[in-house]
Order: C-alpha cells, then structure tokens, then sequence
C-alpha cells in the first residue's frame, strides 16, 4: 500500500513556518503583477501603477530577508543535512522568480511600452499564463516540503501553462513584426513580450529541478 511522506520539518517548526512565508511570497507576487500590468494597460505609469510596483519590490524584498533566514537556520541548526543542499538550491531559483516579477514589472514602469489596444488582451492572458505558472510552483515546492505525493501533478500544470504561454507570446510577436508599427517599437514589444515569457520559463526550470530533488528524497 502507498505511504504518504510526511514533513520535512516535525521537529523544525520556525524553519517550516518561514518556508511556508516564502512560498506565500511567490504568490503574492504573482497575483499583485497581474493587476499591475492590467492598471499600466489602462492608466499607464500612473499612480496606481507605481503603488502596485512598490509592493511588488517590498515583496521582493521580503523575500530576500525569508530566503536569507532559511539559509542561516539550514546551515547555522544544522538542519535535514541530507537534503539541506537541495533545500538551498530550490529556495534560490524560487526567489529569481520574484526577481523577474519584479523586473519585468520595473521595466514597464521606465519603458512605458505602447501596446496597441489589440493587444491589450493577448499581453493579459500572457501575464495571467505566467503567474499561474509561478503559483503552480509554488505549490508544487509546498508539497516537496509537506507531502510530496502532488509534487509531480503541481509540476505538469506548470509544463503545460508554460508551453502555453510560448504559444501566445510567440503569435503575439509574429502580428506585431506583421504589423506596421515603426521597427523601434516592434522591438521594444517584442522584448518586453519575452521577458513576461521568461518568468513561465524560470517556473520550468524550477519544476526541472524540484522533481530531481522529488525523486532523491524518495530513495
């Protein structure tokens, strides 16, 4: 009969809580990137907007000071040795997506893109694709930590949304170079396109990795 694998941390319990906190982050991120391209749409870099990328970057930073504390308590308690490397190692690729969230976010803000109208709803899909592939990661690096059994269902929703988001931000860059905007200005969309693409492609690198981890600490 199967057996479910339990926690990491039954006797670790501010590890697991700051752990837990990191991966609240990833989706705080993510759903606050969502509204904020949908109010630069809108309004540009108005003052919502700049509010909104304020607290992506107080996230980000949040972030940073949780992975710094899960470092310090894995190295300096000496906790789960046999799989602290990992841990490290998932911990730092989780936190270069809420790097790029907020980046991508920033980059907006100093660009101002001009996106024509008629494309307003192909660069929303392609921003919620990415922030649920995100989300998904997060989930899926919860389960690694709590109960691994949904690992690999958590981890296949994030290949799937992210071969999704290829598929748009891809036909979205082939009208624009079809259209006729001024070369600039296809270039500027088009890179701004692949850096949204980039965050559903770090959450895959991400899902690359977790499964391996998945698979040592099944052994």
């Amino acid at each position: 009969m199967f057996q479910i694998k339990l926690s990491l941390f039954s006797k670790t319990k501010s590890l697991e809580n700051k752990i837990d906190l990191f991966h609240d982050k990833i989706i705080d991120v993510a759903m606050t990137f969502k509204k904020a391209i949908t109010v630069f749409l809108r309004e540009e870099r108005s003052v919502e907007y700049k509010k909104l990328c304020k607290q992506i970057k107080n996230i980000e930073h949040d972030a940073d000071s949780l992975r710094r504390d899960i470092e310090n308590k894995l190295y300096s308690h000496n906790l789960i040795p046999d799989l602290r490397a990992d841990v490290l190692e998932l911990v730092e690729n989780l936190d270069r997506i809420i790097n790029r969230f907020d980046e991508v976010a920033y980059k907006f803000y100093i660009e101002r893109p001009q996106f024509p109208e008629e494309y307003h709803s192909r660069i929303k899909e392609l921003c919620e694709q990415v922030s649920d592939c995100a989300e998904n990661m997060a989930i899926a690096s919860r389960a690694f930590f709590r109960d691994f059994s949904t690992v690999r269902d958590y981890s296949q929703k994030v290949y799937f949304i992210e071969a999704e988001s290829d598929v748009v931000s891809g036909k979205m860059k082939e009208a624009i170079f079809d259209s006729d905007m001024p070369l600039a200005n296809k270039l500027q969309l088009s890179n701004i396109i692949g850096e949204v693409a980039d965050i559903a492609d770090i959450a895959e690198d991400c899902a690359d990795e977790l499964l391996i981890f998945t698979i040592k600490r099944d052994i």
